[in-house]
């Protein structure tokens, strides 16, 4: 988690707007595209190991097609945000194509947060926030305390 205060802002704001914390998501939700990315790597490996020459050129697409995926993983949790202001709770993703979900904190009524047994021991869970619902947060009983301070 970033609070306001360090490094550069990493996405774009209102002139006038204070960020009071900007964070990504949890890095737990890179485990599964990087388990199945190193599934392909590895299914590429085999490939190329046990089949004769003109089969085996497939291995390399397999294994590329693997570090795209990864790559692409990466990207996209890098590119997710979570931004607590003032006024609002925001979450913001994507690179080409942007997406944000905002809502006002006056106006939260509720605000819940789910963990599982990993995530309690990892330090993640779900803010429902509203009708903004952001999953994998770091810390998210911190960050409910903090919105509950805000509204």
């Amino acid at each position: 988690m970033r609070v306001s205060g360090e490094c550069g802002p990493a996405m774009r704001r209102e002139p006038d707007e204070r960020v009071i914390l900007e964070s990504k998501r949890h890095g737990i939700v890179l485990v599964g595209p990087l388990l199945r990315a190193l599934a392909v790597a590895v299914a590429g490996s085999v490939w190329l190991a046990f089949l004769p020459w003109p089969w085996s050129v497939a291995s390399p697409v397999l294994i590329g097609c693997a570090a795209l995926l990864a790559l692409r993983s990466v990207w996209r949790w890098e590119a997710t945000r979570v931004v607590v202001t003032p006024d609002r709770l925001r979450v913001s993703t994507g690179i080409l194509r942007r997406h944000e979900a905002v809502v006002r904190i006056d106006r939260v009524q509720t605000l819940e947060v789910e963990q599982t047994l990993p995530g309690r021991l990892l330090r993640y869970g779900t803010l429902v926030a509203g009708d903004l619902e952001v999953t994998c947060v770091p810390q998210p009983r911190e960050l409910r305390r903090l919105v509950e301070r805000l509204s």
